[in-house]
């Protein structure tokens, strides 16, 4: 089955959000890779010196999207602000 987004196909992937992760976390987040998918923590980032909480959880919403196949005008690692 294709998932899709505003009609964009997009990639397995999971969003794991609870730490500390336990063994079970750690073989489902195995599976999922092994599956074809990709690990994403909900793990806001502060390369682009975000200066509000919105920036902040943008990060995370940014790199889902990003994730997702979604072209979206945002911040990358390495990147002059």
């Amino acid at each position: 089955m294709q998932i899709l987004i505003l009609g964009v196909p997009v990639r397995k992937s999971g969003v794991v959000r609870e730490t500390p992760y336990n063994l079970i976390h750690i073989r489902n987040m195995e599976t999922l890779t092994l599956a074809g998918g990709t690990i994403c923590p909900a793990t806001p980032s502060f390369y682009s010196n975000p200066k509000t909480m919105e920036e902040l959880a943008a990060t995370v919403v940014d790199r889902v999207l990003g994730l997702a196949g979604l072209q979206i005008p945002s911040f990358h690692w390495g990147e002059k602000k």
